[in-house]
Formats: structure tokens, sequence, C-alpha cells
């Protein structure tokens, strides 16, 4: 059963393809593994008798020759995408048993080429952190510990840290994400795994519980870069029911992926060798840049001059979206409710018990930066930032295809290491945010390990809607890398 829950999907869809498995016996292998690993706290809510009953479709169309594109293949879901008649909770008090009627596009074109859901996954309270510590149904950890001996239990990164966790855990072999800030790249970097946030419109938001709704992107994780590449193939596309979806083709990302970096401009942006960066952060960034040359690829210095006020800038925008998005949690339509003496005391009584603390921080800075006199003077101000880092992007792109940073300023930190301070955890986020900021794709890989045996990831930020170029310098720096590192819980399982 271990052998099976370390296939790739790549590997897994082959062997389905040719009857050497079963969709079945590969489903409940994974069932049992998340049996095992309930410890970690990944998921909300678990759903194998959907996932069996979905297997065994997926066996009748392989018996029939009528397979999908994913035929047969276990995910987990981030719950944060609505999925019909299944429990959706944003890991939140306030939509604690919400249960949709609907589907959201992503997972609705992952149903539709034969995936299969084992359940929904635990994230920070409706997309806001960045080590899943602030879900109202407990903290996820990291399947990786440190190799000193030292037994503290990691953050697993945020906010899609069940997602990340999940995947490199091999509960499943791959996983829905959103990235608002970094809630793939960062989880992915500190979980050892790929994780890619495509350009801003190339998959929809339809169905998926709104936290900053110019931001929020729904993207991919899976163990390596052919594997996201698949995944993103399924669920990327034009949707009429989101207005920020972009009417564009998609590529054939797997098809199209080479791996080959020769002739290409890799961009180094200088604003990211900022002070403090811990070396280790520094030496892998600098191997990773010796890598793209000896794969052929002409390494360029570029300056992104507004890169600083990138994470004040999101810091501003991000809450004032959330403040308006959470706004219809009134208690009245859906979600909880607490009664109270009238409908204000209501509406206080239930946003009160509903939300956790850093949910209501962001509401508050939202609801005052957008506030009457401060406005003009906090988010106007924000938005013309914003414009600028973009403009930066794309001078730096006049001169290179794509650009190479780290994804995370440390690796996995321990639960409540950080927690002290909420600008410490927000600091998380300085190599990601920018590029999210900008709408433009970004992809974490594993390029090695600390000197604890943690994983360290390396961020490629391409143009936008150039997801193959990111995916083809993922995959020069995942084979340069050949990282085969693996959690301590994968390895005392398999021995």
């Amino acid at each position: 059963m271990t052998e099976l829950t370390n296939l790739t999907i790549s590997e897994a869809l082959a062997k389905l393809g040719k009857k050497e498995i079963s969709a079945t016996e590969l489903t409940q292998a994974h069932i049992t593994a998340i049996e095992k690993n309930r410890h970690l706290n990944a998921f909300i809510t678990e759903t194998p008798d959907i996932a069996l009953s979905m297997a065994k479709a997926s066996d009748e169309r392989y018996a029939k020759g009528t397979a999908g594109a994913l035929e047969g293949i276990p995910l987990g879901i981030k719950d944060l995408f609505c999925t019909k008649g299944t429990r959706t909770t944003a890991a939140s008090n306030i939509l604690n048993n919400f249960v949709p009627q609907y589907e959201s596009t992503v997972t609705s074109k992952f149903w539709k080429d034969g995936a299969l859901m084992l359940g929904k996954l635990n994230l920070d309270e409706f997309a806001m952190g960045s080590a899943n510590t602030t879900s109202h149904f407990g903290n996820v950890l990291n399947p990786w510990k440190r190799n000193n001996g030292d037994t503290t239990d990691l953050v697993p990164g945020g906010s899609s840290g069940g997602s990340s966790a999940a995947v490199a855990a091999r509960m499943v072999m791959g996983a829905t994400g959103t990235d608002t800030g970094g809630s793939i790249r960062q989880p992915a970097a500190f979980c050892g795994i790929s994780g890619i946030k495509p350009t801003y419109g190339r998959c929809s938001r339809w169905g998926v519980v709104a936290f900053a709704s110019s931001l929020d992107q729904a993207g991919v994780f899976a163990r390596n870069v052919e594997d996201c590449a698949t995944l993103l193939q399924s669920c990327a596309g034009h949707d009429p029911m989101d207005s920020t979806s972009a009417n564009l083709p998609v590529p054939d990302f797997k098809a199209l992926l080479t791996g080959s970096v020769k002739g290409m401009k890799i961009g180094i942006p200088k604003e990211y060798r900022m002070d403090g960066t811990p070396e280790e952060i520094i030496k892998i960034w600098d191997q990773g840049i010796e890598w793209m040359k000896d794969a052929g690829a002409e390494i360029v210095n570029v300056s992104l001059p507004h890169t600083e006020y990138a994470l004040p800038t999101y810091y501003i925008i991000a809450p004032a979206e959330c403040s308006s998005n959470l706004a219809r949690y009134d208690g009245v339509r859906y979600g909880l409710r607490v009664e109270g003496e009238n409908l204000i005391d209501q509406y206080e009584r239930t946003r009160a018990a509903g939300f956790g603390n850093e949910v209501k921080r962001r509401i508050m800075i939202g609801t005052y930066v957008l506030s009457a006199g401060y406005y003009d003077a906090y988010y106007v101000k924000a938005q013309k930032l914003r414009r600028l880092i973009y403009n930066d992007f794309m001078n730096a792109f006049e001169k290179v295809d794509a650009l190479l940073t780290p994804t995370a300023p440390s690796a996995a930190f321990g639960i409540g290491e950080n927690e002290d301070d909420p600008i410490k955890m927000y600091l998380n986020d300085v190599f990601t945010v920018p590029c999210s900021l900008a709408g433009l794709p970004g992809m974490s890989v594993p390029a090695g390990v600390d000197s604890l045996g943690l994983p360290l990831g390396l961020q490629i930020i391409g143009k936008p809607w150039d997801e193959v170029t990111v995916f083809n310098v993922s995959r020069a720096i995942e084979r340069a890398a050949n990282f085969t590192a693996m959690p301590a819980t994968v390895v005392s399982k398999a021995a």
C-alpha cells in the first residue's frame, strides 16, 4: 500500500491505464495513509465513502476505455473550494456547518476529468495566515522534523498548510490551494513539494470563498513539476461565471514541459538580497543561479525598485478587500447565527463568535483604511504603488524570460515561535507578495535542505500567462536539485 502512495500522478495514470492497479486500490491506499496521519490535522472533513464511490466509477470507465485525463487520481481539496453536498468551512466557526448546494468551477473540472475527492483540507481561517495556526479546527503540523533531536512541531506554512502537509505526507497525490500573497508557494517550500500560483485569471474563482478578490488565485500542489502541470491543465480555463476569468486558450502544459532553459535569460532581482536574510537562504539561491548557468541560461541582474513597498501595500489592499468580502457573514442568510436583542446586536454577537483573532484584526485594519479621511491616504496610495510594482516587473521582463528568487526567508519554524508579533508573521511573505500584487505566475520547487534537514524552496516568477516558461525553469531546477529527501512520517511508514 505504501508503494501506491509513493507513486507520482504520472506514474499512477500509467499503471491505471495498463490495468496494473485499480482506482479503488489506489484510493484505499491513500485512505489508509490519511488514517495513519490524522495527528497532522491536515483534513477538516474526510470523505472516504465519496472517494471510493468515485473510484468505482473510474474503474468502470477504464474498463470501457473512456477514462479522463485524471481518471482515478485521489486529490485533497482546500476547504475554501465549495463542494456540493460536502461541508465547506473556510476553517472558520462562522461557516462551521455550511453545506454548499453548488460546486466550484475548479473542482468541477477535476471531477469531469475523473479525479476523486479524499476530503477537505485544513487552512488558516479564511486563508488569512502564513503558518496554518489560525484555523478554528486547530493547527496543521508539518510532516517534517528537525534532524537535531528537537521534537518541536513545525508549521506547514499557510494558508494552504493542510494541502502542503497532505501532499508531502503522501495522503493525497495532489491538492488544490489558493494564493493571495504566497499561500501556495510558501507552504510548498516549507513542506518540500512543488506548488504553482498561475497568472491571476487563469483559474476561475467561482465557488471559492473570497478573501481578497483582486489577489486570490486558485492553484495546485503536487510532489513534482510534471504533476503540477497535469493538474493545472485540468483546472485552468475561462469561466463565464467569473468576471475576472481570462478568455484565453490554455496551453498543453505537460506537452510543452521540456525542462530546457538553454538560451533563456533568467533575472536576479537585487532588491531580494535583503539585510538579515539567513545565509542558508542566500546559499541555496546562489546554487540555483549556478544550476541555471550550467543548464545554458544567461543570468541577468535586474532591479525591482519598489519591492520595499510591497508588504505594506499588500497589508492595506488585502485587509481592505477582506473587510468588504467578509461583511456578508451577518448571521442572517447562512452560516453561524447568534441571537441578539435586536438585529445590530445579532450581527455583533454572530461576528464576535464566528471570527477568530487574525480575521478580526484584518477586518479592523481594512475597515480603517477604507474609512472616510483615510481612504485616500492609505487605500488609494496603495493602489498606486501596486501599479508601480507591476511596472517594475514588466520593465524587468523586457530583458529576461523569468525571475529566480528564494521562496521564503526561512525554513519551516516551530509552532508558536513567530506568533508573538503579527509583523513577524507577515514578513514570511516578503518574497512572494510582490508577484501576487502584480498578478504574475509564480512557482516554488524544493531545491535542498538547511542544516537542520528542513526543505528550502526556490521561486520562479514568469510573465503574465507564461506558465509554460515557469514550468520549464522549475523543471530544470528540479532536475539539478534532484531533491529526494522525505519527511520523517513518510520515512517511518516505509521502514
